[in-house]
């Protein structure tokens, strides 16, 4: 009999343990394909910044250095080899990109060229598909971070060899400032 109750209690842990690594694996393989996503949008962003660089180059000749940082910044980017380092060298890609579209916007004539104009939209465009790429990513991590860590699938994930996720944070405290609208009619 209590052999019985040994075989049926090992078989239900078996079960129990089959069924949460399936879990973890069928949600770590959202978790890459999240990823995967992103890194779609950031291929087409890596595309379009030569060909707005190219296009505002002539016309911004006093600004090559924020030009050569977008340069650089986009070549450190493509190269990037883990999440982590896709993650921190994308941040200072988008750093350097706002600057350059913060010059454009200064200059009347560069924005209204025919060329500029939709490799602009074109860029916001990818920036906000970029941003829904990565909230839905952190979702979807957050979600698989804590499985890893809630019980008891913490007692044997790490022993399979799943681990976490780096998550997108805001690392710029500028950005976490709230922007000040000023409405009022003044003379």
């Amino acid at each position: 009999m209590f052999f019985f109750l040994l075989l049926a209690l090992v078989i239900i842990l078996a079960a129990f343990a089959i069924g949460g690594y399936n879990s973890l694996i069928q949600i770590r393989n959202q978790v890459r394909n999240a990823w995967k996503q992103i890194d779609i949008q950031l291929k087409r962003r890596h595309d379009l910044i030569p060909n707005l660089v190219n296009a505002v180059k002539g016309q911004m000749e006093f600004e090559k250095g924020t030009l050569e940082r977008v340069i650089q910044a986009r070549a450190a980017a493509v190269g990037a080899h883990s999440i982590p380092d896709s993650m921190a060298k994308e941040d200072v890609l988008s750093s350097a990109l706002s600057k350059l579209l913060a010059v454009v916007e200064n200059y009347p004539t560069l924005k209204a060229n025919e060329s500029v104009g939709p490799l602009m939209e074109e860029l916001t465009t990818t920036e906000n598909q970029i941003s829904f790429a990565r909230q839905f990513y952190n979702d979807i991590t957050t979600k698989y971070n804590t499985k890893l860590e809630i019980f008891p699938t913490n007692l044997f994930a790490s022993s399979f060899g799943f681990k976490m996720f780096p998550l997108f944070t805001i690392k710029d405290a500028g950005e976490r400032e709230t922007p000040t609208v000023d409405l009022s009619l003044k003379n």
